[in-house]
């Protein structure tokens, strides 16, 4: 469906954006169409890309279908604001609907020193930014939010080592004693480096010895179902044993998963509405098809264990639900006045909406009214003014927080 866009006298406040989808074998063939109103492919589409990062930036309707970072560079202040054109030069977040049919890999993702480096690395290296063997695209770190549409499921974070100690003994497969050693008597460091950095074929024994006793344990776990999952899709791949050694989390809709530099990771099935930092920097360590690089990523991950970080919306407002993290890159809120009116105050940044389900109304302080509908993006200029949304449609809406946290 294409954005309902009402006259407007210049200069314009709010901008039409056409947004990129990404057809990752691990997406959904449903899931993005229905939130766009398309009919389906076929094909698997896994994320909807709201913004202005450079491999895939939006493009600006009102600007003859422009890539959305070339429109800001060419007056940043404008449409971002003077503080945040200032602060980060362009724009800072990057907004995605993400859509799980199938798991992703294991993962983690840099702090801002690890991430300039590895980029000025790679770039040494001669590598192109496309480059199937990169890990490093940009030189931005890439903290990041999800928030659940629905049961959304996860790996995060080490579970404590005393855990991992008795999932693994529960599998009783002798050929993982040498791992059980190392995790009883140095500890939870040198077990994973071991178990992600021995040689190809002792990693593949591994797996595969895990695999043959989990199927022989009548326990139905859901830890243990999902290694069964894994080990049908990466036989080989010792990152199988990921859910007896990370935490298993399930989020209800409208509960939050947020990531931090170093949190290891993997996102295993749901649909979510994703904000992070502009930046398409990932570290793979397993469970995929992509570049993985061991040795990176247990270079930057953090092995402290620790809970999952579940994040749920505070109502600052009605209609506003809102997710606080420490980031400086990004605030996330749902826009869902339920038949009333949500009235949102002017900004000194950018704002991002993408309607997610029906239809919503937005009057704006210095801007023509807008109708959003389900799957339709448009950045809110800070001369927008204030805002306030009425119907009984959702709308996400991405945000710059007002202060460094």
């Amino acid at each position: 469906m294409a954005p309902t866009v009402e006259p407007e006298s210049e200069p314009r406040r709010v901008l039409h954006l056409d947004n990129v989808v990404q057809a990752y074998a691990w997406g959904s063939r449903t899931a993005i169409p229905r939130l766009l109103g398309r009919a389906p492919t076929g094909a698997p589409q896994a994320e909807l890309w709201v913004g202005a990062h450079p491999r895939a930036p939006s493009r600006v309707l009102e600007a003859s279908d422009r890539p959305l970072d070339q429109v800001i560079a060419a007056d940043p202040s404008a449409l971002l604001g003077p503080r945040v054109a200032a602060r980060f030069g362009g724009l800072p977040f990057l907004l995605k609907y993400l859509a799980a049919a199938e798991p992703l890999s294991v993962q983690c993702h840099p702090d801002p020193t690890q991430a300039q480096a590895g980029f000025q690395r790679e770039q040494a290296a001669g590598l192109p930014l496309d480059h199937e063997a990169r890990s490093y695209r940009d030189p931005n770190p890439k903290p990041e939010l999800l928030v659940a549409r629905g049961r959304f499921e996860a790996l995060e974070g080490f579970r404590e080592p005393q855990v991992i100690l008795q999932n693994l003994r529960g599998l009783g497969a002798p050929d993982l004693d040498p791992l059980l050693d190392t995790l009883a008597a140095e500890g939870l460091a040198p077990f994973y480096r071991r178990l992600m950095g021995s040689e190809a074929a002792a990693r593949a024994a591994w797996a595969r010895a895990a695999a043959a006793a989990a199927r022989a344990l009548p326990s139905r776990d859901p830890a243990l179902t999902w290694v069964l999952d894994l080990a049908e899709r990466y036989p080989d791949d010792v990152g199988i044993l990921a859910p007896l050694v990370l935490n298993l989390v399930v989020l209800a809709r409208d509960e939050a998963l947020y990531l931090g530099a170093g949190r290891l990771h993997a996102y295993l099935r749901g649909e979510g509405v994703e904000i992070m930092a502009s930046s398409d920097n990932v570290v793979r360590g397993g469970l995929t098809s992509k570049h993985v690089d061991v040795q990176e990523l247990l270079r930057i991950v953090d092995f402290t264990p620790h809970p999952p970080d579940v994040r749920r919306p505070v109502a600052e407002r009605p209609g506003l639900l809102c997710y606080r993290t420490p980031a400086e890159h990004f605030t996330l809120a749902l826009v869902r006045p339920a038949g009333a009116e949500a009235r949102l105050p002017a900004d000194d940044g950018p704002r991002v909406l993408l309607g997610l389900q029906g239809e919503l109304r937005f009057s704006f302080e210095r801007a023509p009214d807008l109708t959003l509908a389900s799957g339709q993006g448009v950045l809110l200029l800070p001369a927008a003014g204030a805002i306030v949304a009425s119907g009984e449609g959702e709308a996400a809406m991405a945000a710059v927080p007002s202060a460094p946290r």
